[in-house]
């Protein structure tokens, strides 16, 4: 009879995977929880220390390290090695079940102490996962309950195939290179930055045709931007990176908000009560730029929302999720993809940019740090109107290129201007953009103004209230300047810059 041994912390479908393989012919070796979850279910089921003859010690940190397991997994399958696991009373171990204790979730936790973190390091389930893999020839090895039903047909049908075994193989050697890269970090967060990427899916090219280009997840079965394409061809390259700067833009909000973002770029950003009319809003900041863009929203996409895009061309949308009608309208959209996030949260929380020979690691930008402290600068005080408009204008410009500048209205950005050397332009693209709508708005800058011409522009424009982080040492030129034009001026002390 075929051997199993199975040593598992999450035991998500063990039970009826065991059953079939009793049914099938096949003895059970198992350790500790494991066992005695097998048993309390009726399963035959031999302990580790029975089949050893040696007991755990070490309140259980010691069960499967020894050469009856590790004998039983690494013999090759020749007369040689058979008759010598025979002459110690030990067999051949044909199928390792075994997953790990969950270090990162521990670690995860508020409040983790290192000894609880010490305690969640895997010893013997990560040598049996190598011990498996290394001789998947003949051994195989289950460190994924997911694998589960595929080994089973296998098993049911004859035997597990060679391929097969190689690829379990492989998905242990990740596992457990994963889970080493995850201790050293925690550890020591000052050795050599060790990250494990998985290829989830090859994109037809990069920027542009001629550069070819993958999508990596942190996770094996990682989805685009941690979630899954309900409708809509793959995503692309470019798609992908405007999603994500419209996702991260929208959950800068608690509100709910709409984000219109295209080559990188926000052209409109607002939060309402209802999320369509923040669509409506979003939308008007600047309708000829938002035009083959993608949307973003921090609330379930319904049919009012669907009904307010009218005909715009929408390259993608990003949602936690769609109501049914807005499903059914949405399928008319043939070019329009869908991505369902399945996460209202920024993860990791840490960029990476890659530099010629090197690699660019910072922690994201999520707002101003806690001890920020805002300061009204100059002899007028905002209205309450206008410190609405004030907040939600500096949210805005942290997602806007360097040198930003954002003018809003209430909870909409009415003009924006970006992603130039200087930011006098910068504020002369929001006018453009604006129009007769920079009248009676606010105007948020993501780093102090050297000069007052921008700000001179600004109130020749109707701005009333700028908000920027101070600092220069030509601070009061910019505050002469609001001054003369009645503008309240307020300096935050702390910088977005976004390259």
């Amino acid at each position: 009879m075929p051997n199993a041994i199975l040593s598992v912390f999450d035991k998500t479908g063990l039970v009826e995977f065991s059953s079939r393989l009793v049914q099938l012919g096949w003895t059970l070796i198992a350790s500790g929880g494991t066992a005695r979850l097998l048993a309390e279910n009726n399963l035959p089921v031999t302990e580790v220390a029975d089949y050893t003859g040696s007991p755990e010690i070490l309140s259980g940190r010691v069960k499967t390290l020894h050469p009856a397991v590790h004998g039983g997994i690494l013999a090759r399958p020749t007369g040689e090695d058979h008759a010598a696991l025979q002459s110690l009373g030990w067999d051949y171990i044909d199928l390792v079940v075994v997953n790990l204790y969950p270090f990162e979730g521990t670690v995860a936790k508020p409040g983790v102490t290192l000894e609880d973190a010490v305690e969640n390091i895997d010893i013997g389930g990560v040598t049996l996962i190598r011990a498996a893999a290394k001789n998947f020839e003949r051994v195989t090895l289950l460190c994924d309950p997911a694998d589960y039903g595929q080994v089973l047909t296998e098993l049911e049908t004859g035997a597990v195939s060679v391929e097969t075994r190689r690829r379990l193989a492989v998905k242990g050697f990740v596992q457990t290179a994963h889970y080493d890269t995850a201790i050293s970090n925690y550890l020591d967060p000052h050795t050599p930055f060790q990250m494990q990427l998985y290829p989830v899916q090859h994109l037809r090219y990069g920027e542009n045709p001629h550069q070819s280009a993958v999508l990596y997840a942190y996770l094996p079965d990682g989805g685009p931007l941690g979630g899954r394409v309900l409708q809509g061809k793959e995503l692309s390259y470019n798609n992908l990176l405007d999603l994500d700067a419209a996702w991260h833009a929208c959950l800068s909000y608690t509100r709910p908000t709409i984000a219109i973002v295209k080559h990188l770029s926000p052209c409109g950003i607002a939060s309402d009560d209802d999320i369509s009319v923040a669509f409506t809003r979003a939308l008007a900041c600047d309708p000829v730029s938002a035009y083959g863009g993608v949307v973003a929203s921090n609330r379930v996409v319904d049919e009012n929302m669907v009904s307010a895009m009218g005909s715009l061309f929408v390259e993608c949308i990003i949602a936690p999720g769609y109501s049914q009608g807005a499903r059914e309208l949405l399928a008319k959209r043939k070019n329009c993809r869908l991505v369902e996030a399945e996460s209202m949260q920024i993860t990791p929380d840490y960029e990476l940019r890659s530099v010629n020979g090197g690699v660019l690691k910072q922690s994201v930008d999520q707002g101003d740090p806690a001890d920020t402290e805002w300061k009204v600068a100059s002899q007028r005080q905002p209205t309450p109107a206008e410190w609405q408009a004030l907040r939600f204008a500096w949210k805005a410009c942290q997602h806007v290129k360097s040198n930003a500048i954002v003018f809003a209205r209430g909870e909409a950005t009415v003009g924006i201007g970006g992603g130039q050397p200087n930011r006098v332009d910068c504020v002369r693209m929001a006018v453009q953009r604006s129009g007769e709508n920079a009248q009676g708005a606010v105007m948020a800058s993501d780093a102090f103004f050297p000069f007052g011409d921008s700000v001179q522009i600004a109130a020749q424009a109707g701005i009333t209230a700028v908000v920027q982080p101070g600092g220069s040492i030509r601070d009061q030129e910019s505050l002469d300047a609001a001054n003369a034009a009645n503008m309240a001026m307020v300096f935050t002390g702390t910088r977005h810059f976004r390259h």
